[in-house]
């Protein structure tokens, strides 16, 4: 068992992340005591890390503490979910110019928190494509409670190997559409038969990432921007298809209509080179 205390520069509301992992039935948090157990994959290794937040947005500070053996490693994961390296200031002082000031003040020092694993981010975002909220919650619950594994009472994703091995019918008992449960299938197999090393995708660029997932069955443009930006934590990426953006923006300016296409490039000028945070903050602004 380790703990260790770590500090970083503010501003982090940490408290604004607890209550959104909150919605999620898999996270294993408490808001009133502010922590969070962060189930942490490093190679075959699996460990629980709890996050105990002991200080304020102005001032963070955080107790980690797990069971596991490997604590550099971890700690070094657990800093790249929460973005702990990323100067939120430099980012909130240059909404400060833009249109999206209000937002950002209201939200001052909401971070963008990463999924806490790859694969499962993926795995997610299939599942979540063109269902409300609240039953996607729902059937990603129902996938990991019935092909994945529990640590120290925390849930992990189904491994890829085990989802690949899986038949159309398993997943359709849980309510998937037979083509959703075609394209997590097919995920899998692109990482346990076809080589797709999602660790290394840290190290490539945009576009060979776009390249690379854009030729499996069921993967998008929306998709692979929502990857890049909570997976992998790419700081300039905006979903233009994404409606909740659209919808966004059409409260911000008070249209009539959601904003077209080319409305939104044009808007998005603006905000380029952290529209990664225009995104969330974006979304923050509604939910």
């Amino acid at each position: 068992m380790w703990q260790e205390t770590i500090r970083i520069e503010g501003p982090f509301n940490f408290d604004r992340v607890l209550e959104r992992h909150s919605i999620d039935p898999l996270k294993k948090l408490s808001i009133e005591e502010r922590w969070i157990k962060v189930p942490v994959i490093m190679g075959s290794t699996a460990q629980v890390v709890e996050i105990q937040a002991i200080g304020t947005t102005a001032e963070p500070a955080f107790i980690l503490k797990s069971n596991g053996t490997q604590q550099e490693a971890a700690i070094q994961r657990i800093n790249e979910i929460f973005q702990w390296n990323t100067s939120l200031t430099q980012i909130h002082d240059y909404y400060q110019k833009t249109d999206l000031k209000p937002i950002f003040e209201e939200h001052y020092g909401t971070p963008l928190v990463l999924d806490f694993e790859l694969f499962g981010a993926l795995v997610k975002l299939i599942i979540h494509q063109q269902l409300n909220m609240s039953f996607a919650h729902t059937l990603t619950e129902r996938f990991v409670h019935n092909f994945g594994y529990q640590l120290e009472d925390v849930w992990f994703f189904p491994k890829p190997e085990t989802v690949a091995s899986l038949k159309v019918e398993k997943l359709r008992e849980l309510q998937f559409s037979g083509r959703k449960a075609e394209y997590v299938i097919d995920i899998a197999k692109a990482v346990v038969d076809n080589g797709l090393d999602l660790e290394a995708l840290k190290d490539e660029p945009d576009e060979e990432i776009f390249n690379q997932l854009i030729k499996i069955r069921g993967i998008g443009a929306w998709t692979i921007e929502n990857f890049l930006l909570f997976g992998l934590g790419r700081p300039n990426l905006f979903p233009i298809a994404d409606i909740g953006i659209q919808n966004a923006i059409k409260k911000l300016y008070g249209l009539e209509k959601k904003p077209t296409k080319e409305e939104m490039e044009q808007y998005k000028q603006a905000w380029d080179p952290y529209l990664s945070y225009a995104s969330l903050y974006l979304w923050r602004s509604i939910e």
